[in-house]
């Protein structure tokens, strides 16, 4: 069951019994979910930001930005209109930038990208418009960008259909409409002006007005070379109204919408007995036949196929492998000879970028039928797997929550809520193997950027590479999403912890029927391994923080004591005391209660001591000050140890007696700091004391 108001609910996870609460009544001036940052859940503590800024500005204030905002919009769209002939264009526009007057569909793509991103001294391209929306797909937006680099250099790759392969939910969908997006926005540019021949229905390039024979004498004089013959239409025209002077043939400037169906098209594949080819490229339309007494006139001809939509842009096939093979073998035509065929017309040149997406199962059904492989040589599979990082998927989480109800957006989480969903999400993801040294957890952290002792970030690499299909399948963002849904709307509760997201994620595994009776297990045990291995750490390490007016300093004084102490005791030398200024011995009892808290035991002191100084040496050599970060065993030993020191503040935290005044004074501080400085509010800051000290009794 998921958590429901004023009432306390009980997980048993690996045996051990947690109560979790959630209360109608917490915290009645928490910040919305929507305002937090995606937390460090390593220890930094949260960015802090405003929770709504303008709830502070009267409704008619806000009514009067939004117009303003509104109306800056429509002039930033009010780009340069232009129109003219062909003879001004070539005057004009081409012979300023040949170059951009000339280019294709994958240029052009390629230019908008580029606009978007920064290009390193390497040459890799990093691209604010799909890196900043597109968590955790760095991989496979990197083999985007080098696709698009490729076909634009007029490599062979330019005639290959670019076909994004991955799980539901993954990202495919997101990064095509990011892309065609871009595409809407480049077009209003100065760099990325676009002209078409007037009233063309392709918006074909006014250059294929040029005669094939003059060509040449064009690229003489532009540099540049022109791709790409009149459509039907556009050589009907010439010779019909402007009697075959094709120098005042009109040309515009054209703006990609994919609204408009200009620059953009999307075909999205319905039931295939009825599927028809006119969906793409057009059919005669009977209404006109009479009116121009031929069949063949492309003034009768239906030009509203999503190939013409796209033509000059991007055209989207949405599951393709479910569409017949006779479409199949017209969009790879199209993209290998950028020419179609249709009844009645000779070939039409229409020059766009195919960006397709299936999921895994479609594919492989796929590669399973021999008559496929053809096909499949003429595609450029990239696969778009979930991601494996779990501060990248806690920042998916957070960008579908932002765009949720406000009900939903309104309910505050505490600072781990959707890291801890996002762990579980990632172990489902992960495949185990034999190696000892693969253990899932230590996996996960190497994945997220952490640091883990005993463990080469190479050899993760490699056994990487081993398990290609890794993220692959697995939980889904939307199955995260659907379970803290359920909590929010299963309670009315202004706030939610981890435990409370870890129960609904638990119910949702038992209730789903989709999910096999030994996967339901396998993923109940991922919750039990992201409570302990991830979110028991995490939440620990709050409160030893808040349990201290300043942790960080206190760490690292007793750090460098400790030092000073393994120094002076692997050299057999003494201390000296700086305030008596008296020499001792170094203290072996303290440097005992400090490495005992991470079970080094009395034979294996001696090598963790001069591990210790080796690293302490090494930062003292490259000028850098030794810090809890570089030896995470005696960080952590230090944290415990600490913590000790206020352990008898936090027990009485759940203690049935009613502490004294002054003790209920410290546990105010520390749950104010909880929330001050980590990120939680008034509930969620007492659930977190409460479960360390369950945590305590347990140890």
């Amino acid at each position: 069951m998921c958590p429901d108001d004023d009432r306390t609910t009980q997980f048993s996870l690996n045996g051990a019994l947690i109560t979790g609460g959630v209360s109608a009544n917490a915290a009645p001036g928490a910040l919305p979910v929507a305002s937090l940052a995606v937390t460090s859940p390593t220890g930094a503590g949260p960015a802090k930001g405003t929770a709504h800024s303008d709830t502070e500005q009267s409704p008619s204030a806000r009514e009067a930005q939004f117009l303003d905002s509104l109306i800056g919009f429509a002039r930033q769209r009010q780009a340069e209109h232009w129109s003219g002939t062909l003879a001004t264009f070539l005057e004009t526009i081409v012979r300023a930038e040949p170059q951009r007057a000339t280019r294709t569909s994958h240029q052009y793509v390629w230019d908008m990208l580029r606009s978007q991103g920064e290009e390193g001294a390497n040459g890799i391209l990093r691209c604010a418009l799909l890196s900043s929306e597109l968590f955790g797909l760095d991989d496979s937006i990197a083999r985007v960008l080098d696709y698009f680099k490729a076909a634009a250099a007029g490599s062979e790759v330019g005639r290959r259909l670019l076909l994004l392969l991955g799980p539901p939910s993954g990202g495919k969908s997101s990064l095509v409409i990011l892309l065609k997006r871009g595409l809407e926005e480049y077009s209003y540019t100065d760099a990325g002006a676009l002209y078409a021949v007037a009233g063309c229905p392709v918006h074909e390039s006014p250059l294929h007005l040029v005669p094939q024979a003059l060509r040449g004498s064009f690229r003489d004089t532009y540099g540049a070379d022109i791709a790409g013959d009149l459509c039907p239409s556009c050589r009907m025209r010439v010779d019909k109204e402007f009697g075959g002077d094709y120098m005042r043939m009109p040309v515009e400037r054209i703006f990609i919408a994919e609204a408009g169906r200009v620059g953009i098209g999307t075909y999205a594949p319905h039931d295939p007995t009825t599927a028809d080819l006119a969906d793409l490229v057009g059919s005669v339309d009977l209404s006109k036949v009479a009116e121009f007494g031929d069949e063949g006139d492309p003034r009768a001809w239906s030009w509203s196929g999503s190939v013409y939509a796209a033509s000059r842009g991007v055209l989207e096939m949405i599951e393709i492998l479910k569409v017949k093979r006779e479409f199949l073998y017209l969009l790879l035509t199209l993209t290998q000879e950028k020419n179609i065929k249709v009844s009645r017309f000779p070939l039409i040149h229409v020059d766009e970028t195919i960006v397709a997406h299936t999921n895994l199962a479609e594919f492989r059904k796929f590669l399973q039928e021999p008559e496929n492989e053809a096909l499949l040589d003429r595609m450029v599979v990239i696969q778009v797997p979930y991601t494996l990082d779990y501060r990248a998927e806690a920042m998916i989480y957070r960008k579908l929550i932002s765009t949720a109800e406000p009900a939903f957006r309104e309910v505050h989480l505490d600072p781990h809520v959707l890291h801890a969903a996002a762990v579980f999400a990632i172990l489902t993801r992960l495949h185990s193997s034999d190696d000892k040294s693969a253990d899932l957890s230590k996996r996960v952290r190497l994945q997220g950027g952490e640091d883990v002792d005993g463990v080469n970030r190479a050899d993760a690499e490699r056994l990487r590479e081993r398990l290609p299909e890794e993220g692959l399948a697995g939980v889904s963002p939307r199955f995260v999403i659907n379970a803290l849904s359920a909590a929010i709307s299963k309670s009315n509760a202004k706030s939610l912890t981890t435990m409370d997201v870890l129960l609904c994620l638990k119910d949702a595994i038992e209730s789903d029927a989709r999910i096999d009776p030994k996967e339901k297990s396998r993923w109940t045990d991922f919750l039990v391994r992201a409570r302990k291995d991830f979110y028991n750490r995490w939440v620990k390490e709050d409160v030893h923080k808040a349990l201290f007016v300043s942790f960080e300093q206190e760490a690292q004084e007793l750090l460098d004591k400790y030092v000073d102490e393994v120094e002076a005791s692997l050299d057999n030398r003494k201390i000296r005391d700086p305030i008596t200024s008296e020499e001792r011995d170094p203290d072996e009892r303290r440097l005992r209660a400090v490495e005992e808290k991470v079970h080094i035991s009395e034979s294996g002191k001696h090598s963790f001591r001069q591990e210790v100084v080796r690293k302490a040496m090494g930062a003292y050599r490259r000028g850098e000050k030794f810090t809890l970060a570089g030896h995470a065993p005696l960080r952590d030993a230090i944290e415990q140890y600490l913590f000790e020191q206020r352990r008898d503040v936090l027990r009485l935290v759940s203690s049935p007696t009613r502490p004294e005044e002054e003790t209920q004074r410290k546990i105010s501080v520390v749950a104010k700091r909880l929330v001050d400085d980590y990120g939680y509010d008034e509930h969620s800051a007492r659930e977190a004391l409460n479960y360390v000290t369950t945590l305590l009794a347990q140890e």
